[in-house]
């Protein structure tokens, strides 16, 4: 059986303060949420966020690391200062990084391994443009995102992967995968895994829909076969939302 997971992708919003005041909101509303729910806010607000978390069900994640351990890399952070400072799970290839900063397959696979190593869990993004989409590639498009992070990898240290499927046109735009274009992707991504790591791997593998997931679509979203909760963007920046989504009743 695998765990409902809802989890907030703050992007470059709010500052140390709002945040800390998100948090509290959050934890206020949250009640006997069924969902494993997550936080990714901006890296400046990690060590100020940690303390009230800790004694929380939630849990804090970073957006971005160095795809290196240490060095001289002005102006990055690595894994392991972002772990210090109270992270506990890590996006990795999220589309902005590789469509604005230019982020590849091999450099993603080297950022998952940094992740592994500090045992932060890893939120694998994956998904395709609408060129790719219209052409009929995206399919292979998603299989090769997967591959390239992955290749190198053992069944046993990926076990506390998370992949989120965020088509590149739906996110911040308004538009919304169907729940049928949905469905059929995370389908796909799960025979992908099986093919890989065998059946049984691919049932326990979670796989989080993301792109313009509101209060007012999620319950429709969330009660697809293959869909295990969300990656949530705009919508995570307000308390109300946020925690209607995560408490959304999947509708079967």
């Amino acid at each position: 059986m695998r765990t409902h997971l809802v989890a907030g992708n703050w992007k470059m919003h709010t500052h140390p303060n709002e945040g800390l005041d998100l948090v509290h909101e959050i934890l206020g509303g949250l009640g006997e949420a069924k969902a494993e729910v997550w936080v990714f806010p901006p890296a400046t607000h990690l060590s100020l966020l940690a303390e009230p978390l800790a004694q929380s069900p939630v849990k804090l994640g970073a957006q971005n690391a160095a795809a290196a351990a240490q060095g001289a890399y002005t102006g990055e952070l690595s894994v392991s200062m972002l772990k210090a400072c109270g992270a506990q799970g890590l996006l990795v290839g999220h589309s902005e990084r590789r469509q604005l900063f230019g982020e590849t397959g091999k450099v993603l696979n080297q950022k998952l391994e940094r992740c592994l190593e500090q045992a932060l869990t890893p939120f694998l993004c994956v998904g395709e443009t609408l060129a790719e989409r219209e052409s009929g590639n995206h399919m292979e498009v998603v299989r090769n995102q997967i591959e390239e992070a992955i290749e190198g990898f053992e069944l046993h240290a990926l076990d506390a992967l998370v992949i989120a499927y965020e088509p590149v046109w739906a996110i911040g735009t308004g538009q919304t995968a169907s729940p049928f274009q949905a469905q059929e992707m995370h389908a796909f991504i799960r025979r992908v895994w099986a093919k890989k790591f065998g059946e049984s791997s691919a049932e326990h593998l979670r796989i989080l829909y993301g792109g313009s997931v509101k209060p007012e679509n999620a319950a429709e979203l969330f009660g697809q076969t293959d869909i295990d909760g969300g990656l949530i963007g705009g919508a995570s920046l307000k308390a109300a939302d946020f925690l209607r989504i995560v408490h959304a009743k999947p509708q079967v």
